[in-house]
């Protein structure tokens, strides 16, 4: 007797959680055939939740997990969503169609073509720095792609999980798209079900634990991860538009972003004027007192705050020298935009991800110190470049290796739905982000038409020396 998918999944798992996902692949098939209509209707309802009937539930949850400021809250957790959604319906019509391609002369009489499937049953593990952004980002190119989804986001924002489940919940049966929530055990639970395809946003430890359990059924998997992403400034930089820009990247959310700048490298000889300016860009932002100001997030939770806080003690026991901040609350999880220099390379603020508010600085002065330094560490997820000089913006692009860059900015690679976002190595495999999102959660099934015996057949076995001469041909010539 042939075993079905379903009933060889459910004779090897029994969790909690196996019920929901027998439903979501019996459903899956239905999902994967469904018309880009009704994938774009599904993706019209999100769009509405987050814009219009839950944005004030979404900035108070926001505000209650860890301060984000209500304008925070729009530009950089519901704005990315409803411009995904928009970039995806207006162009979905055109990825699901089938993609011809050309015949070779050696296959005339067939034609070829692939198309984009739904690769079945997927996992969406979401992290708790941007909790909306990085659920809903990855759920809609889910639900373009035509799979069925089980959401799984962090225990650390409760507020937004709360009012996500709500929307899940409003929006689509659970057969279809569905949300768990807990903690990591939960997530070990889950990993242990037989997904088609898990996306995973986080740290590069937790991702290699996800790609291990992964391997066990061979799902295939999107790692999102993170890693100490530069940010260069090199003598040529216009210093003040680098001060803003640089302080917006890193200070934004309280500098817990995974692409925020995690250290900069800069020329020696501007190095005093940079700080300067970076320093009168931050109190622009926040006011000299970042505590009181209503633009200012805080730490997630205790635990990132003493975290944050270790390695600021680890500093100072090590000579770094504050330039300005170090300020801090353990009451409110608050510690204040901070630049600290003249770091030893052990100090732990140079050996690990900071995922908060303080920037270490490094100078250098020849540009071969900073190709060498970035290439001595793991592939960064992000590589920022502030310089006019097209020959030394040339040089470090093509002598390094990292996910995305931007020249003379940062951050902003993410915002651009027409490019792909993704690391490399230890800071992530695959993309999101637009057709790459949604290739993703796709599978490029390859289909090949024969209308007649072809060419091809004339080398059909049984073998003669004039099949032979055929081959020898072949070989030449095609």
């Amino acid at each position: 007797m042939i075993q079905t998918e379903t009933e060889s999944t459910s004779s090897r798992i029994d969790n909690s959680y196996d019920l929901l996902f027998r439903k979501q692949q019996a459903q899956m098939l239905v999902t994967g055939n469904s018309s880009a209509k009704t994938r774009i209707e599904k993706l019209n309802s999100l769009l509405k939740a987050v814009r219009e009937t839950y944005r004030k539930q979404i900035q108070e949850a926001l505000y209650k997990d860890f301060g984000k400021p209500h304008t925070e809250t729009d530009l950089t957790e519901i704005y990315p969503i409803v411009k995904e959604i928009k970039h995806t319906r207006k162009h979905l019509h055109r990825w699901m169609r089938k993609q011809k391609v050309e015949t070779p002369l050696t296959l005339m009489g067939t034609s070829s073509w692939y198309r984009y499937e739904s690769k079945g049953v997927c996992l969406i593990l979401s992290p708790w720095n941007f909790p909306l952004n990085l659920t809903f980002g990855p759920l809609v190119s889910a639900i373009a792609a035509g799979n069925t989804v089980i959401l799984k986001p962090s225990e650390m924002t409760p507020h937004i999980a709360g009012v996500m489940q709500q929307i899940i919940g409003d929006l689509y049966r659970e057969e279809e798209v569905a949300m768990v929530q807990g903690d990591a055990d939960t997530a070990k639970a889950l990993l242990d079900l037989p997904f088609n395809h898990i996306f995973f946003t986080g740290s590069p430890g937790i991702g290699k634990k996800v790609m291990a359990a992964a391997a066990k059924n061979l799902s295939s998997v999107t790692l999102e991860l993170g890693g100490k992403s530069p940010v260069i400034v090199d003598e040529s930089a216009n210093l003040k538009v680098a001060a803003k820009r640089i302080a917006w990247g890193k200070f934004i959310n309280a500098g817990q972003i995974c692409v925020s700048p995690d250290y900069l490298l800069i020329h020696h000889s501007v190095k005093a004027d940079f700080l300067k300016l970076i320093e009168n860009e931050v109190h622009k932002f926040f006011t000299s007192n970042p505590k009181s100001s209503g633009s200012y997030s805080r730490i997630v939770n205790q635990r990132h705050y003493e975290r944050l806080m270790e390695h600021l003690e680890d500093a100072e026991k090590k000579n770094g020298v504050t330039r300005f901040g170090g300020k801090s609350d353990a009451a409110e999880n608050y510690i204040s935009p901070t630049v600290i220099e003249d770091l030893p390379e052990d100090a732990s603020l140079m050996q690990e991800e900071i995922f908060g508010p303080v920037l270490p600085v490094k100078t250098y002065k020849e540009l071969e110190e900073v190709i060498a330094y970035i290439n001595s560490k793991e592939r960064p997820l992000a590589l920022y470049i502030y310089s006019k000089r097209k020959k030394n913006i040339n040089k470090i692009l093509g002598e390094t290796r990292a996910g995305s860059s931007c020249i003379y900015s940062n951050v902003l690679q993410y915002a651009n739905q027409n490019l792909p976002f993704g690391g490399v190595n230890n800071s992530g495999i695959g993309k999101s982000n637009g057709i790459y999102g949604f290739r993703e959660f796709s599978n490029q099934r390859a289909v090949l038409k024969q209308y007649n015996r072809g060419i091809i057949q004339l080398l059909f076995p049984p073998y003669t020396s004039w099949k032979q001469k055929l081959a020898t041909i072949t070989l030449k010539w095609f």
